[in-house]
């Protein structure tokens, strides 16, 4: 099912998200199932299920709808349950990013290049797997929703401020996305 994706000022996304608990198999295919649904309708890349509301160490990347830039993402899908970055490379790089939760604002974010990241698959069975380009980037992003983290707690302090107002009309409901969503 569809769910609203909730929107910066939202208390939900400032949480650390519990882990899943994998014995909750039924619940857990269920919530992954409502992500893709609301990814897909959104048009996003990525979803961590805080933005759905759940705070639960759960997340989805699909780089299906990236592959007008990055053609390599083409069949690029990943669910991740209790995702762990266990390395993360010393090279950085720069991308220009966006949230679902953060609508019509894009800053750019450094990040490190290559992440390696433990994690329980959609048929929980467990993983461990290295990204590079933008398919990390992805993730990261993700990752950082799992924490209470948004890209904009990681832009320049100057470019934070720069979008300070921004910001506060999306806390204060003056945004309205193409997509379902929800502030609370």
């Amino acid at each position: 099912m569809i769910q609203p994706i909730y929107l910066y000022g939202s208390e939900v996304l400032r949480e650390k998200a519990a882990e899943a608990d994998l014995t909750q198999k039924e619940y857990l295919t269920g919530l992954i199932s409502d992500m893709r649904e609301t990814l897909d309708r959104s048009e996003g890349c990525g979803l961590a299920a805080p933005q759905i509301g759940v705070s639960l160490r759960v997340l989805i990347v699909d780089g299906d709808v990236m592959t007008d830039v990055y053609d390599y993402l083409a069949g690029f899908k990943r669910v991740m349950i209790n995702p762990r970055v266990v390395e993360s490379s010393a090279e950085t790089c720069t991308y220009n990013e966006g949230c679902l939760s953060v609508p019509g604002i894009y800053a750019d974010v450094v990040r490190p290049e290559k992440i390696t990241v433990e994690y329980w698959n959609e048929n929980f069975e467990k993983q461990t797997e290295t990204f590079d380009r933008f398919a990390s980037r992805m993730i990261q992003h993700e990752l950082s929703h799992l924490d209470g983290v948004l890209f904009t707690d990681l832009v320049a302090p100057i470019r934070k401020k720069l979008l300070s107002k921004k910001l506060m009309s999306i806390a204060h409901g003056k945004v309205h996305p193409r997509y379902n969503s929800k502030l609370k």
